[in-house]
């Protein structure tokens, strides 16, 4: 599906009826990331109309010279959003990036999010500044690294805190999938010159009092987790949880307990709305 936001065709996939639940994926990647992981979660659990976007320069969405910045990003999100489920109450989900941005929708529209997600989110967009521990690999599996390419073995090595055949494919299908097609010039630029917002998107007006669900990897050398920790009192419904075996891909590294927390999230929502 598409849905046009100014002169981009913004890309996504609808999934189900019911309540929406807005999803972001992080830079690089593309939706597949969050449908590999969310979908499993809402295979027995009907009333949820799930969407998943591309965001611009990633997936099938096209990037565009005017959007210089994450503010720009923003604006893009909320006008799809406005699009596609106009007026309506929404759940929201973001990983990494998309937790960033998530956030500055959060602050946007406090009273339309009835519920958010954040996944290993970033917190600090200068990753010169960010806590973040070293890389550490807890299982290795280097007859799997002997049996792959040397990009494929570089890029899953370089990620993996477990590493196992399944958890491979899981990474291949759902992340590196969508990194292979960004458009990794721009993004780059992006990065190094407008990554971070222009107001500081974790000094709301007012605490967000909605059910909300922070995991973070307690070996995620990417965004770390000890920053989010800083952000806490702004989300009073907070379950904060910092999984060990897990990095930046803890969906796929804790599978079982990634699904048992958005499980119990999503029940937190249905007592509250």
């Amino acid at each position: 599906m598409e849905c046009r936001v100014k002169d981009i065709l913004v890309h996504y996939e609808a999934i189900g009826e019911g309540k929406p639940v807005v999803q972001l994926h992080g830079y690089f990647p593309d939706h597949r990331l969050m449908t590999g992981c969310m979908e499993p979660v809402f295979a027995k659990r009907s009333g949820y109309r799930r969407i998943y976007p591309d965001l611009p320069g990633m997936g099938k969405t096209p990037g565009a010279d005017w959007i210089v910045n994450s503010d720009s990003m923003l604006e893009v999100m909320l006008e799809f959003i406005d699009r596609i489920i106009p007026g309506e109450n929404f759940l929201l989900a973001g990983e990494s990036y998309g937790g960033y941005l998530a956030r500055g929708i959060v602050s946007r529209w406090p009273e339309r999010v009835d519920g958010l997600f954040l996944l290993c989110p970033c917190i600090v967009a200068d990753r010169e500044k960010r806590d973040i521990p070293p890389f550490t690999v807890l299982k290795t599996d280097e007859e799997l690294l002997a049996r792959l390419d040397d990009k494929d073995a570089e890029e899953f090595g370089a990620m993996a805190v477990v590493q196992s055949e399944a958890l491979w494919q899981r990474f291949r299908d759902e992340i590196l999938s969508g990194c292979r097609i960004a458009d990794e010039k721009r993004l780059n630029h992006l990065q190094n010159t407008g990554y971070a917002f222009s107001f500081d998107v974790d000094a709301p007006d007012r605490p967000f009092g909605k059910p909300t669900l922070m995991l973070l990897g307690r070996q995620d050398a990417s965004v770390g987790y000890k920053d989010a920790w800083k952000i806490l009192d702004q989300y009073p419904r907070a379950t904060f949880a910092v999984l060990d075996r897990a990095g930046h891909n803890l969906q796929i590294e804790q599978e079982e307990v990634f699904n048992c927390l958005v499980r119990e999230w999503l029940d937190r929502v249905e007592e509250s709305v």
